[in-house]
Formats: C-alpha cells, structure tokens, sequence
C-alpha cells in the first residue's frame, strides 16, 4: 500500500522512522500495569511521540495518565500514581530464591486483599452478603471511590478531552453485557469512564454513568486492539503492551496452576484478537492483489468496485511487547502492590522497550514501505 506521505516522521532520539499515527495499547492486570508505565517511560525517552493512547483496566488509569497530562509531567504523573498505590507495602530484601520469593509475593498479596490499595480501594465494613440488596455495598467486596479522588488529582480532564491525543477505554454495560469504548472524539471523558473500565467484579463495585452500570472491559476483551484498528484514519504504528503471556511451563504446584488459569483466560482473547485481525488483514491485501491484475473495463464493475471498498485499509505494524513473569509469581500477580516488585515491573518495560528499538531495522522497513505486519518482539 502506498503512503500517504513518503517521508515519514522520526522518532526525535532514535533512527526509526514513524507512519501518520502511532499508537499505544495497554492491558488489563492490575498490579502489573507498572510494566505498561516503564514501557512508556522508555518510549518517551527514545522520542516516540503518542498520537493515540487506548486501555482496559488498569491500562485504562495508565491511559488517562498519559493523555491527561503534558509531555513533560507524564512519567513524573505515573510515577506518583504507582508509588501512592504501592506505599503501605514496602521495598522488601530480595531473597536469591524463589521459594521465599513467592511466599513473600503471596503474603503481600494476601496483605493487599485484607487491608486494599491506598489511593485506590478499600474493603468494605459490612460483608456484600449483609448489605441491602441492589446497593453498591452488596455487590462488590471492596470500595474504589478514593480512586475517584486520585485521577481527578493527577489528570487533567480539559487536557485530556481537548488535546491532541486520542483516548479510548472499553467497559462493560452490566445489564445488556453490551462491549462499549469511550472515547474522547465522541464524548466527554471523566474519571467515572476510567473508574468503569476497571471495575472488575465481584471485587469492584459497577460505575454508573448516565444511568447505566458498568464493569471491566477485560470480562469481554483485555485489549483495545480491535478498537483502534477498526478506527484507524492513517499508517499505524501500534505498541501492544500485554501483562499475560501464552507462553509458559507446565504447573507444577496448584499456586502455579492458578496463576497459569490466569495467563491463559486474559492472554489467549488477546492473542486470539490480535491473530484474527491480522490474519483478516492478510487476506484484504490478497484481494487488493487480485483487484489491481483486472481489466480496466472491469473497474467500473458496481460489485468491483464494492469490493475495492471493503478491502480498502491503512497499514499497520503491530508490535507487543509482552510482561514475561518471574518463576516466583503466582496467581496474585496482579494485585500484589509492593513497592519492589512494581520498580521490578517498571524496569521490565523499560528493558522491553530497548529491546525492542534495538531490532529497529526491521520495524522501519515495513513502515517505510507502507506494509502491514506483526512482530513479537519480547518472544523467548
């Protein structure tokens, strides 16, 4: 497919040259979102410039954290986020083995579903099995109100709806399980929005917004994926920033067991999503092919030209970046907010993203030349 402009952008710091769009696309998993700011951390300092950011989850908070601030207070602004949200635990010792390691991950764990995340969720005095029936406090464990208080503290929202990013995040609308992504080219952005793409049950209680209830967008799809290529208007670069690999060993203990349940459940929807666009991709250029070998007094065929339209797209380069788990990570990975291992998380995605610009040459290649293509850069 030919660009529409042949002298692509660069990236300020780094010799990789930029379609019209680049976009950023980020995971639900709770405590390991931290992996998804330390991507962006390195991102921004290689001088790759975001035009639309879109999340799920916990990459939806990310998300508005990016968006709703200027570029030079966005790592400073992810940064207060999860050392806020990581301050009652500690910074423990590393212990060189991964028994101790996992017990002290599952103590953390453990500590974080008693007592909840400051600046983000507390339990609730009364059990939801005492509360009244059809009130918040009956229907979710814990309460995600001060979440409110932090977004509004950290984001920008004037920012956030009328500057130059786009923003997406997807939720759930409870009563018609109905999949839906707000965005803010269609519609005002607040924390409520951010709040409802992260409401995962029976943990977090649905956001009411309009007079509908919503929950996390992960129950249907972990990634906005689908969204921003559906959407696309240019060339798209697009980082993928998975928290769950769909790689892994065999369990060997049942803590492995739950935590591989996990990485299969969230993973494979994404892998699967990821798969079927491209491969949908892959067959609309088989026909462009086609299209271009007729006769020009076929052109002007009406079914021609109708399929000429639906095959009609933009290219895209698809890159994950995927969180490879520790061997001392269980099922609790995702919320187990302890000061270390979120600087761990950090650290990775930053390591990811330098790996990533080291194989920058392929990437450029395909851009350069306006072609559509896959890479997992972080694959073992």
């Amino acid at each position: 497919m030919a660009r529409s402009d042949p002298r692509p952008r660069q990236a300020k710091n780094a010799a990789l040259p930029l379609p019209d769009e680049v976009a950023l696309v980020l995971q639900g998993g709770g405590a390991l979102g931290s992996y998804q700011a330390g991507v962006y951390e390195s991102l921004a300092e290689t001088g790759i410039e975001i035009d639309w950011v879109a999340g799920i989850s916990i990459g939806a908070v990310n998300a508005a954290l990016i968006a709703g601030n200027p570029e030079e207070r966005r790592v400073e602004r992810l940064r207060a986020f999860w050392n806020t949200v990581t301050s009652t635990l500690p910074s423990f010792p590393v212990w060189h083995n991964d028994q101790v390691r996992e017990f002290i991950h599952e103590w953390s764990a453990g500590f974080v579903a008693t007592f909840g995340v400051p600046g983000f969720f507390a339990p609730r005095p009364i059990p939801p099995m005492l509360a009244a029936p059809g009130s918040c406090e009956a229907t979710s464990f814990y309460d995600s109100a001060m979440l409110e208080g932090t977004l509004n503290e950290l984001v920008d929202w004037d920012l956030l709806n009328d500057g130059p990013m786009r923003f997406s995040v997807g939720a759930v609308e409870v009563e018609s399980g109905n999949f839906h992504y707000f965005d803010n080219r269609s519609e005002r952005i607040d924390a409520r929005h951010v709040m409802a793409s992260g409401a995962l049950p029976p943990g977090l209680p649905p956001v009411e917004i309009d007079g509908k209830w919503w929950w996390d967008g992960g129950l249907v799809s972990n990634t906005p994926l689908a969204h921003v290529l559906d959407n696309q208007s240019a060339d798209t670069l697009v980082f993928q920033i998975d928290l769950f690999s769909s790689i892994d060993e065999r369990p060997r203990t049942i803590m492995d067991v739950m935590a591989r349940e996990k990485e299969i459940r969230f993973s494979s929807r994404t892998r699967q999503v990821s798969n079927q666009l491209m491969r949908l991709r892959k067959e609309r250029e088989v026909i462009r092919t086609v299209l271009e070998k007729l006769p020009d007094d076929l052109l002007d065929d009406p079914d021609v030209k109708k399929l000429a339209e639906l095959s009609r797209e933009h290219a895209v380069n698809l890159v994950h970046l995927i969180y490879r788990a520790n061997a001392w990570e269980g099922g609790a990975r995702d919320y187990e907010f302890s000061a270390r291992t979120m600087d761990e998380h950090w650290a990775a995605g930053q390591a990811a993203v330098c790996g990533a610009i080291s194989k920058a040459g392929l990437l450029a290649t395909n851009i350069i030349d306006g072609k559509t293509a896959a890479f997992d850069l972080t694959s073992r």
